[in-house]
């Protein structure tokens, strides 16, 4: 199996504690991240690459997110593919909420964590996609009525809307959105971690 020692993930992750904290070294990941949403922004994609390399992400990080799980002493069915032209492992059970956290926190820390095991091993950044417990289709929908719901007032008030602070997956499942519809753009302002939305109308 692939070595887990890095980052370490020794620590209980039982409901109701704070979530684990990316290191300063998820820097470039997050970068990835920024782009990947600049480009949504933009209504366009990067290309990709091959899709053994995305596969090979994929083992890496499945096996990564194995040893967590061993090592929590969770039971949970782990699944490797590639989707959208990136890398992306979900895992599946029952008692893995807290591997999800209060708004997705802790998911999006333990994908850091598997994007270091990955670039640890390629020497790549990676655009690796973790979900847990199908918690990204779930919030990817509750995300688009969001999106609509702002175009709605967008379209109606003809004045910008402002919304909730989000996480770079989230504000590009927004974007994703907005992209689709006519008479409306959407940008993001501010900082990490309250980096938001705005939705106007088309000048």
């Amino acid at each position: 199996m692939t070595d887990t020692s890095i980052p370490r993930a020794d620590e209980s992750l039982d409901e109701g504690t704070a979530p684990i904290e990316a290191s300063d070294d998820t820097d470039t990941d997050i970068e990835a991240d920024e782009a990947e949403e600049a480009g949504a922004e933009a209504g366009r994609e990067k290309k990709a690459p091959a899709d053994s390399e995305l596969f090979r992400q994929s083992e890496i990080a499945a096996d990564y997110v194995e040893g967590l799980l061993d090592i929590l002493d969770y039971d949970g069915d782990i699944d490797e593919l590639v989707s959208g032209g990136r890398p992306v492992v979900e895992v599946v059970g029952g008692r893995l909420q807290s591997l999800v956290g209060q708004r997705g926190a802790t998911l999006e820390a333990l994908q850091e964590l598997a994007r270091l095991a990955v670039f640890r091993q390629t020497g790549s950044p990676s655009r690796l996609l973790l979900d847990v417990g199908g918690y990204r289709a779930t919030r990817r929908k509750e995300l688009a009525a969001v999106a609509r719901n702002a175009v709605e007032k967008v379209k109606e008030y003809g004045e910008p809307v402002r919304l909730e602070p989000m996480s770079a997956f989230e504000r590009k499942c927004v974007h994703d959105v907005v992209n689709a519809m006519a008479g409306v753009e959407s940008e993001s302002e501010g900082v990490e971690p309250n980096r938001r939305i705005v939705v106007r109308p088309v000048d």
